[in-house]
């Protein structure tokens, strides 16, 4: 069985300074999967995953400090995708995906919208991706997407739906669209197995511990259903 999981890490370097590679050392994941790096490759040591045993890739975004996206394998990739070829999207750095013998697995970033232009930004990126995702599908069979969404699906992914349901990342249209990308053939593994209420699939790494967010953003991983 391949362990694999998805980590918004707020900073990679930050991350790394309050302990994630030990963090991944314990957890031992085969592949990870991780969102808002905010940085590129020459502003960290990237040989601290090597040395862990892992081949490390990354896509960051052309505004430094922002964004950013990356993978960490045991399994040698066959093939990397860096970004998605619409210039729009790659300059934000939120797609990087792997192809391997069996499967694919893509590291998912989608914008937040914290206004209102951010808000159409967001809304234009999910009807894009959604059509990318579909194209990708014709010929990846096991297509993995592991990510921050920035959505919170149901009232039970949300501290406080009430107070939210007029905030980005729990407005009625992200989490239509959430629905109909979940319906069109992938399955949201987290509340595939774990149906409770007020169970987050997220957390950060503060004082070498993973803490919960009640309000933070659900990283969702969506196989797609064979």
């Amino acid at each position: 069985m391949i362990k694999i999981l998805s980590y918004n890490i707020n900073g990679i370097r930050a991350a790394i300074r309050k302990g994630f590679v030990e963090w991944l050392e314990d957890c031992n994941p085969d592949i990870i999967c991780l969102q808002e790096t905010k940085a590129n490759i020459d502003q960290f040591d990237q040989s601290v995953f090597k040395k862990l045993g892992y081949y490390d890739y990354w896509f960051s975004a052309e505004k430094k400090g922002y964004s950013g996206v990356g993978i960490l394998t045991k399994l040698k990739p066959n093939k990397i995708h860096y970004g998605v070829g619409i210039d729009y999207m790659d300059r934000e750095g939120r797609n990087l995906m792997l192809d391997f013998d069996n499967f694919s697995v893509m590291s998912l970033y989608l914008p937040s919208g914290t206004n209102i232009d951010r808000l159409g930004f967001k809304f234009k990126y999910m009807d894009d991706f959604f059509s990318l995702v579909n194209e990708i599908r014709k010929s990846k069979k096991n297509l993995i997407i592991a990510g921050d969404y920035n959505i919170c699906h149901e009232a039970i992914d949300i501290h406080d739906p009430i107070r939210n349901a007029k905030v980005s990342g729990f407005l009625p249209e992200e989490r239509q669209w959430l629905d109909r990308f979940l319906k069109s053939g992938f399955t949201d593994t987290f509340r595939l197995f774990n149906k409770d209420p007020h169970q987050y699939s997220c957390g950060v790494i503060e004082q070498i511990q993973e803490q919960i967010i009640k309000d933070g953003e659900l990283t969702i991983f969506c196989p797609l259903k064979i």
